[in-house]
């Protein structure tokens, strides 16, 4: 028995990780999940705000991090939407403004929340650094329509929005450095408060900005989405994907505990 521990198929492997992956995701296991507090900072910001207040979200992130982005905006807009908080949504990168209009009225469908009453998709403009300290003296000077063509002047939202003064908070979705960029050049220059969701391989490039208190909250990679769905009590792809992460772990580590109890005693017996 412990020859073939030691010498365990390779495949075999392949098989209980795959399994330790479709399990949870056909099956509804939900892990508790205890809450950062950067995570914790960010919700309680935002659950502060009074009703008709307005929050900027950036999607400044493409293709290959939405598995682990889209779920902080899906659980945020939906925690705006029930709050009736604004959102002022656009996207730094230019191939960001298909994966955000469509999360976007996804949330919107779900919550009846009305474009242009309840929510503005302004979309993408070219140069990261001059969209954002144009925005910063009148937004209309950087995005004159929104995403769907429409004039700013003619959305009733927007009527009473010029500039950073009217916005309570920005948050930064980000899989590249424009979280720094609006640290820059918004915080700094126009004192807007500032919260970000990043990958989890940028989080320990942002935990300086929380200490200076430049950033007003942060959630940390798939972990933090899955905080954001427990706090604001929805379950979606976050909790999903930290359980298939924690079922995978679990497994890895039991076959590697496993492992070393199998060799180490067919070592002794050897001796």
């Amino acid at each position: 028995m412990l020859t073939k521990l030691v010498s365990m198929d390779r495949r075999i492997v392949f098989i209980l990780v795959a399994l330790a992956v479709i399990i949870p995701m056909l099956v509804n296991v939900n892990l508790p999940v205890s809450t950062s507090a950067p995570t914790q900072k960010l919700y309680d910001f935002v659950e502060a705000l009074p009703k008709g207040s307005t929050i900027m979200l950036a999607f400044d992130y493409g293709p290959s991090s939405f598995p682990e982005l889209s779920p902080m905006a899906k659980a945020l807009l939906k925690q705006c939407f029930d709050k009736d908080i604004g959102v002022v949504a656009l996207t730094l990168v230019d191939d960001g403004t298909t994966l955000a209009s469509t999360l976007i009225e996804e949330v919107a469908a779900e919550k009846n929340a009305e474009n242009g009453e309840d929510f503005v998709f302004l979309g993408f403009r070219p140069g990261i650094t001059q969209v954002i300290l144009g925005m910063g003296t009148e937004i209309k000077s950087v995005f004159d329509t929104d995403y769907y063509g429409k004039k700013l002047d003619e959305i009733p939202m927007m009527e009473n929005i010029t500039n950073y003064d009217q916005i309570d908070l920005l948050v930064d979705l980000a899989s590249s450095n424009t979280t720094e960029a609006w640290i820059i050049y918004a915080n700094v220059q126009y004192n807007l408060k500032i919260a970000a969701g990043v990958t989890g391989v940028m989080v320990s490039q942002m935990f300086p900005y929380l200490q200076t208190g430049q950033l007003n909250g942060l959630m940390s990679g798939i972990l933090g989405a899955a905080e954001y769905e427990n706090l604001v009590e929805v379950q979606d792809k976050g909790m999903q994907y930290i359980n298939v992460n924690s079922f995978v772990h679990i497994l890895i580590v039991l076959l590697v505990i496993i492992g070393n109890i199998a060799y180490f005693t067919q070592r002794k017996r050897e001796e």
